[in-house]
């Protein structure tokens, strides 16, 4: 058996080697290394396949988020909506800018924010929400969206682990995830879904005033070269990554269909274990398995974690520690209440198992059986 990994960038390069070589030295000959042709083609490629009028490559994920709120023109001490259960980078930017992170439960069956426990964290300060799409599925996002436009609050989506999933209106309307807010994010880090080979996000948005005011402030705040419009930043996708990002786009679909097929491999072995919960479908949402997240009694899932790096097998926690209970937001973030019993129960029950697009059926089979063997 091949040795278990829990993301195999390795493997997966090995199978689009030839295409990726030839679209690297390509880029190294051409000497277009800044915002060459390969970036322009990534772009206008990842436009169509989200369906959307602007997509900004940028330098990573954080960046992204930081670039969105800049955009929305807000000022310090202004409070954003965002969940507690998430990696950091989705409040980080907030306490960056100046803002205030106001930080809210999530679902215990999706890990996602939802209207109903944002609703009371909204105050007259509030000016946006930051839903994260957490693990691979949607937040339930058209009740966030009609709350959103009851209060008037701007609504920038976190969709470095979910890029490809898609929603379901109630009218039928499909939307990609990242492109059902005003501002969308992503991050291109080389575990992802759509993963490069180094640093790399992008900002996408369906509103061509706010494409343009974000691609802008990507560029120090240049609309035309020498002459600075606002404060900006430096952040951009260099050449190689786009040429790479590019080829992978294309059987992006291909890489989810993979992980799914992991996923369900996943379900059919633990169903009918009662110490195992495996992840919930949302009816309105593909599931692109960013993780594929169990949770498990919190007297055992330490224990768990560490029987399977003794078997060979790959675990993780995300997250072991919530926002609001990190050091970093001492005195600059609000909660909305005074515990997130949802938040702390995950974070001690959690257990993501390894889930990438070159595994097979001898190692899911070890991996099933082994965490099987535990619990019996």
């Amino acid at each position: 058996m091949r040795p278990i990994q829990m993301v195999d960038v390795k493997g997966q390069y090995q199978a689009i080697q030839t295409a990726v070589d030839e679209a690297v030295l390509a880029v190294i000959r051409s000497g277009a290394f800044i915002n060459g042709p390969a970036v322009q083609s990534f772009r206008q490629n990842l436009e169509t396949y989200l369906s959307a009028k602007a997509v900004i490559p940028c330098a990573n994920g954080t960046d992204a988020l930081q670039i969105a709120l800049m955009a929305l023109d807000l000022k310090a001490g202004d409070e954003v909506i965002v969940p507690t259960f998430t990696y950091v980078a989705t409040a980080e930017v907030i306490g960056l800018l100046g803002l205030t992170p106001v930080m809210v439960d999530v679902d215990p069956d999706t890990f996602n924010v939802t209207a109903a426990l944002i609703a009371p964290a909204i105050s007259e300060r509030t000016k946006a929400i930051v839903p994260v799409h957490l693990f691979g599925q949607s937040a339930d996002m058209e009740p966030i969206l009609a709350l959103a436009k009851k209060h008037n609050l701007y609504i920038v989506e976190d969709n470095a682990q979910a890029i490809g999933a898609d929603y379901t209106f109630s009218n039928g309307d499909i939307k990609k995830t990242g492109l059902l807010g005003d501002i969308g994010c992503t991050s291109f880090y080389p575990s992802k879904n759509l993963g490069a080979y180094g640093d790399g996000g992008a900002i996408f948005t369906n509103d061509e005033v706010l494409g343009k005011k974000l691609q802008t402030i990507a560029n120090h705040g240049q609309s035309r070269r020498y002459y600075h419009d606002c404060i900006g930043v430096n952040s951009r996708l260099d050449s190689m990554q786009a040429a790479v990002l590019d080829i992978k786009l294309a059987k992006l679909d291909e890489y989810t269909k993979a992980r799914q097929t992991v996923a369900a491999y996943y379900d059919a072995a633990f169903a009918a274990h009662s110490a195992i919960k495996v992840p919930i479908r949302q009816h309105n949402s593909t599931h692109v398995f960013h993780q594929y997240t169990l949770q498990v009694p919190a007297n055992k899932r330490d224990e768990l974690q560490a029987y399977l790096s003794e078997q060979a097998i790959p675990a993780m926690i995300y997250y072991p520690l919530p926002l609001n209970k990190q050091a970093a937001f001492e005195g600059i973030a609000k909660s909305a209440s005074a515990t997130f019993p949802t938040t702390e129960q995950l974070c001690q029950t959690v257990i993501s198992l390894p889930i990438h697009t070159e595994m097979d059926d001898e190692q899911l089979k070890y991996i099933t059986d082994k965490v099987l063997a535990f619990f019996s």
